[in-house]
């Protein structure tokens, strides 16, 4: 899937000149965590967010002034960070050169640079033109509507199939086996295992089968320093 199926494509902007308490507010009222910095032409050249805004003399959290010697080395870095907490506006605070995304990106490099990059949202531009934006809360939506999607019914072979085939692909899976029993969409795991994790794993791929309706963990596990046997949750 691609940004351009999941992005909001009416987007709340400010320019460079826009006070940093306009900017704040805006965020306030539209409830998001950042917005796009726009010129005169309506090219982008900036974010602005609220981690922008952390650093703030109005709150206190502007840090310790800078040392003598800081300021005789580095005056150009303290003059910097002198207006990043002090500047009125959006101009001094925002973040230049900002990450971008296109409509044709994927979802999955979308999520990896949010997670890399620690940004909750990403401009969307099309031939250097802003066109959208797509934030986390955009990927939980879909997310959301995934997870509860009504799956159409399925039956016990295509539910067995469907596991063995993803346990099937997966390294971790338990050299001893597993055995999988489906009966009314119901889910019979048996076997053994050697760690929690592996439960876990396996239970996960059962729970994902379309069409499930429960699993029944009778799986053993097998604690290899002490030999000591644990039984499933059969519930």
């Amino acid at each position: 899937m691609q940004v351009g199926e999941v992005m909001h494509r009416t987007t709340v902007a400010v320019q460079p000149g826009t006070l940093v308490v306009e900017a704040a507010r805006m965020m306030l009222a539209h409830r998001v965590s950042g917005l796009p910095v726009l010129d005169a032409d309506g090219r982008l050249v900036g974010m602005v967010s609220e981690g922008d805004l952390l650093r703030r003399a109005e709150l206190g959290t502007d840090g310790k002034p800078a040392g003598w010697l800081r300021g005789l080395l580095l005056p150009s870095s303290v003059a910097a960070d002198y207006v990043t907490t002090h500047s009125r506006h959006v101009s001094g605070v925002m973040t230049h050169h900002p990450v971008f995304v296109a409509p044709d990106t994927e979802l999955e490099e979308v999520a990896e640079l949010m997670l890399r990059k620690h940004l909750k949202r990403l401009p969307v531009l099309r031939g250097g033109v802003l066109v959208g934006v797509v934030s986390r809360a955009d990927l939980l939506r879909l997310l959301a509507r995934k997870m509860t999607k009504t799956p159409q019914d399925t039956s016990d072979a295509a539910i067995g199939d469907y596991i063995k085939t993803e346990m099937s692909h997966a390294r971790w899976v338990p050299r001893s086996g597993v055995k999988i029993a489906v009966q009314d969409q119901v889910v019979r795991l048996e076997g053994t295992i050697f760690s929690e994790d592996e439960r876990q794993a396996v239970l996960v791929i059962a729970e994902n089968a379309p069409g499930v309706k429960a699993v029944r963990d009778h799986l053993v596990f097998v604690d290899p320093g002490s030999g000591m046997a644990f039984a499933g949750d059969a519930n």
